[in-house]
């Protein structure tokens, strides 16, 4: 097989005619007959399922993962490049926002610069301002927090060799970045500027993207926990400095540190610190806890595949 191309399913019915057609097209210019397109259903609540298996019963380069239930873009998207047999794996979103076309201009970078991965980055993020601001600040405090320097404004769209995608899903995670992961597993990859284009409102809120932060940084890095001894050590070093000098007025000017408010001030203050940082630990017993039980990132229910 020379070309897999990987796509998720999710509400994507509107979609799904469309992106076939297309696909199809460019996967068969680039690999004539030797390719198949991969759709995992991500337990999608509309009729996206049933217009995928009528596209796999008109073409049989058409297979479908279907899984037991929704489990997230993410996991979606590493199970089906488990699924892919492709020497070249094309990873795409199926909404059309990506444009398939895009493969063809990502085959002949991937051909001249004889690397084994070009992947999509916007020359402008899609959307208003709370959509580029908020963007900005999510790779900007990932960067802060983990020291690792994310391709900024980077889709999912990419072509991969197959020695990349091997190494790619040999990570075994249960909550897991995928972003960090493609940066994470290294060979030579090269950006390929895009323009994205946008469908629809974006239906990540403030909150989605704090927590998409949280995780993202909690999952990929444990500088959080080194920045809580650090900050214990300076509170540390500030406390025993109040001692001293509490201790010098009250042997020098015979009268105790007067300041009530500043009291508890401080004790809110150490409390609020407790609380936060008992909060940064428990995230990371609650992944340790997740690891632990071992359960598979994805159920797949049944696979739809051409005979052999």
């Amino acid at each position: 097989m020379k070309l897999s191309v990987v796509s998720t399913l999710y509400r994507s019915a509107p979609y799904i005619r469309d992106f076939c057609a297309r696909v199809s097209a460019q996967a068969r210019a680039f690999a004539g007959d030797d390719y198949e397109i991969i759709l995992v259903n991500d337990g999608s609540p509309d009729d996206s399922l049933q217009l995928a298996i009528s596209e796999h019963l008109a073409d049989p380069h058409v297979v479908i993962v279907d899984l037991s239930r929704n489990f997230g873009h993410h996991k979606a998207m590493m199970t089906g490049l488990a699924h892919a047999e492709g020497e070249y794996v094309f990873l795409i979103d199926s909404d059309l926002e990506e444009l398939p076309e895009w493969l063809e201009s990502f085959a002949r970078r991937m051909h001249e610069e004889k690397c084994d991965v070009v992947y999509g980055v916007q020359v402008e993020r899609k959307g208003g301002r709370f959509e580029q601001v908020t963007g900005t600040w999510f790779y900007g405090l990932f960067r802060l927090v983990t020291g690792v320097a994310l391709p900024r404004n980077v889709v999912t769209a990419r072509l991969m060799s197959r020695r990349y995608m091997k190494s790619l899903v040999l990570h075994d995670e249960r909550e897991f970045f995928i972003a960090g992961l493609w940066h994470l597993t290294g060979f030579d990859q090269r950006a390929e500027p895009v323009e994205k284009l946008s469908h629809s409102e974006t239906t990540y809120t403030l909150g989605h993207k704090v927590s998409l932060l949280v995780n993202s940084i909690t999952s990929f890095s444990s500088a959080p926990l080194v920045g809580i001894f650090y900050v214990g050590v300076t509170i540390l070093v500030f406390a025993l400095a109040y001692i001293a000098y509490a201790v010098y007025v009250r042997l020098t000017a015979a009268t105790p540190v007067s300041g009530y408010t500043s009291l508890i001030a401080s004790v809110w203050l150490l409390g609020g610190l407790m609380v936060s940082f008992m909060g940064v630990i428990g995230i990371y017993l609650s992944k340790v806890f997740v690891e632990a039980k071992r359960r598979p990132y994805s159920i797949v229910r049944d696979v739809f595949r051409r005979s052999a």
